[in-house]
């Protein structure tokens, strides 16, 4: 007891000064030998003001689902109006007209749209178009003293590359977070329409929607729009945004359209199951299965069949039927296409306009199911039949 009595105090003391040490610890210093040290302040400074905070106001008709009144009204009963409001995060694109690019499902339903800058001005914005397949949209203000964000190729991201997510967490205004990308071509998620996201683990959260996902260099790589959120709905590292490649198209197909048209190649595509890639034989399980081509459509124009396997397009590995859907999808009416096929144990290339089709030829061509073909001995050596030749 004596012996606690007496070595309490002396380590009173002692955690005392480490205690004083590890503040006076804490602050990283500016500089070592001389040189700075890095920092990502320069380039927020010179970025952040591109990015903006989005509010929305609109009307949510609410429902009364008391028993009692079901009898003489149904399910639902309309109740009086009131406002719905929401938040999220926007980016200038064009300083000198005053486009905006956000997700979809942040203006989406909106009666009046409010876009503050980092200046604190306010600004009403007008619609000037949307894409719900996509989850884009294009807003407009009065182009006062903008400053818009320089876009870089998302193409030539790699898993690795440092990011920096800005938005409007929460609505708490504008703040910046850290990460790297964890994958590309993120499909079939189920949270798009058209989906090949970005993954990142910089932290995104509620209202970060619509904010900017840019490189080091401070150039947009992609729209901050959805997260694999835990119970609590917060950031668990999985965010997903859409990249800057399909953005540009998206954007200005609506600035000068008002509206988003895709081009189609008239097939009906399924993925691969691991029997039909032992079936055809195929030196790996990457591509898409078409497993129908409609008549006088512009794949059946280029050659393709019922049975093969889209491996590539434009150089690009096709990884699934989502992946194909993406890249078509993302293609302008008109656009040439090239595209690589394995077919009888060959690899053969194609050329195909991609053009638009009319729904109803899908609803009356109904999907064959493909069947595995016979087993038959094939030459596994990569042979390409190239009409470019």
């Amino acid at each position: 007891m004596k012996f606690v009595k007496i070595i309490t105090p002396i380590l009173a003391l002692l955690l005392g000064f480490f205690s004083v040490s590890n503040v006076a610890l804490a602050r990283l210093p500016v500089a070592v030998n001389g040189q700075a040290l890095p920092s990502l302040a320069d380039m927020l400074e010179r970025v952040t003001p591109s990015v903006v905070n989005i509010s929305t106001e609109g009307t949510d008709v609410a429902t009364l689902k008391d028993p009692v009144y079901r009898h003489f009204f149904g399910k639902k009963i309309p109740q009086p109006s009131k406002k719905k409001m929401g938040t999220g995060s926007g980016i200038i694109v064009d300083a000198q007209y005053g486009y905006i690019v956000t997700n979809a499902h942040v203006i989406d339903g909106a009666g009046k749209i409010t876009v503050t800058l980092k200046d604190q001005r306010q600004f009403y914005a007008e619609l000037v178009g949307k894409d719900l397949k996509a989850d884009v949209a294009v807003i407009r203000i009065e182009p006062d003293r903008l400053v818009a964000m320089q876009i870089a190729n998302s193409k030539r991201l790699r898993v690795g590359d440092f990011v920096v997510a800005i938005g409007n967490p929460y609505g708490l205004g504008q703040s910046v977070t850290s990460g790297i990308i964890s994958a590309m071509g993120r499909t079939g998620l189920g949270i798009e329409h058209y989906e090949d996201f970005i993954q990142t683990d910089a932290p995104i959260n509620p209202g970060n929607s619509g904010g900017a996902l840019v490189n080091l260099r401070g150039q947009l790589v992609g729209i901050n729009t959805a997260i694999l959120g835990g119970k609590s709905g917060g950031n668990v590292g999985i965010g997903f945004a859409i990249p800057s490649s399909m953005i540009v198209n998206i954007k200005d197909q609506i600035v000068q359209n008002g509206h988003v048209e895709r081009g189609q190649l008239g097939i009906e595509i399924q993925d691969l199951r691991p029997a039909l890639v032992k079936a055809y034989n195929l030196p790996d399980g990457h591509g898409a299965l078409i497993s129908a081509v409609i008549s006088n459509s512009p794949a059946e124009a280029a050659g393709i069949q019922e049975g093969d396997v889209i491996t590539r397009v434009n150089g690009v590995v096709v990884t699934n039927s989502s992946n194909l859907k993406s890249m078509i999808g993302n293609l302008r009416m008109g656009s040439r296409v090239n595209m690589e096929y394995f077919r009888d144990g060959l690899f053969k290339k194609c050329v195909a306009e991609v053009g638009q089709i009319d729904s109803r030829a899908f609803s009356v061509k109904q999907a064959k199911k493909v069947t595995p073909a016979p087993k038959k001995k094939v030459v596994r050596k990569k042979y390409y039949d190239d009409p470019w030749d």
